[in-house]
């Protein structure tokens, strides 16, 4: 139940009492997020409890219902892991991997933000995204159906229809890469609102990642490449699992956006 917005039952709509909300709640970024808050509220009441959700440390995508991603607006719900900005960088390196793929898995897919991205721009491709968090599954569906996606619950490949098997050209996994030990020291929004299963990787943060580049061979088709985000110093690690798998292994760097993306493509 989102908190009351009672505290809140006396904001004006300016922006300069958003904004005072917000920043008092400790919002470093309270302009942003007001003008985006007064954009969304469809009149004072929701306004309020907008503010209050937010203050409470709802994240902000949570409380507006979407997120921005690629150029696209995806829809999020409490409970659904937040699609990140550095992200989209691993979706422009499946595009320059595989620019002419013609299907497309979209594997631990939360929101389904990858799958919907990479759709949006490949022609009349197949597209499949799957998650064992049934939550995540219900809102990737809606996502990934304007581009007739389909959305499966299950482990893994476990989820896939078997008749994906040796025809996936970009297999984008964006698996939980956070050691348990450090989940505890994850931003708020992250450890008390999003679902541990998208969070924690398990030991060294790469227990999903191996057990995904295992099989991955198994389902890419001839050429057809996996993607997985991982932090830099687990890049040796995940190279190696990589290429126990049978791939041929790269790793694509974004200092601009902290991200490490490691391509493995299939022979």
């Amino acid at each position: 139940m989102p908190p009351s917005s009672s505290g809140f039952s006396s904001l004006d709509s300016s922006p300069a009492s958003v904004v005072a909300a917000l920043r008092a709640a400790g919002c470093v970024f309270a302009e942003d997020e007001a003008r985006l808050i007064l954009s969304s509220a469809r009149g004072p009441d929701e306004l309020a409890d907008m503010v209050a959700r937010r203050a409470s440390g709802l994240p902000l995508e949570h409380v507006l219902g979407w997120a921005e991603f690629s150029g696209l607006r995806i829809a999020v719900e409490p409970g659904v892991f937040v699609p990140r900005r550095r992200t989209e960088f691993l979706v422009a390196e499946a595009l320059a991997q595989a620019p002419d793929a013609s299907v497309v898995v979209d594997l631990c897919c939360g929101s389904g933000a990858v799958g919907a991205a990479l759709a949006a721009v490949l022609t009349g491709v197949e597209l499949h995204a799957a998650d064992i968090d049934p939550v995540a599954v219900d809102c990737a569906r809606r996502n990934v159906a304007a581009y007739g996606g389909h959305a499966h619950e299950g482990d893994l490949f476990d989820a896939l229809p078997v008749g994906l098997r040796g025809r996936v050209g970009i297999l984008a996994a964006n698996v939980p890469y956070v050691p348990t030990e450090e989940v505890g020291l994850l931003p708020p929004e992250a450890r008390d609102h999003e679902p541990l299963v998208a969070l924690d990787g398990g030991g060294d943060g790469l227990d999903v990642l191996r057990r995904v580049a295992a099989r991955a061979s198994q389902w890419l088709g001839p050429g057809g490449c996996l993607l997985v985000e991982t932090s830099e110093r687990q890049v040796p690690s995940a190279v190696s699992a990589f290429e126990r798998g049978g791939l041929d292994v790269r790793l694509a760097v974004s200092e601009e956006l902290y991200a490490n993306v490691v391509i493995g493509v299939r022979s």
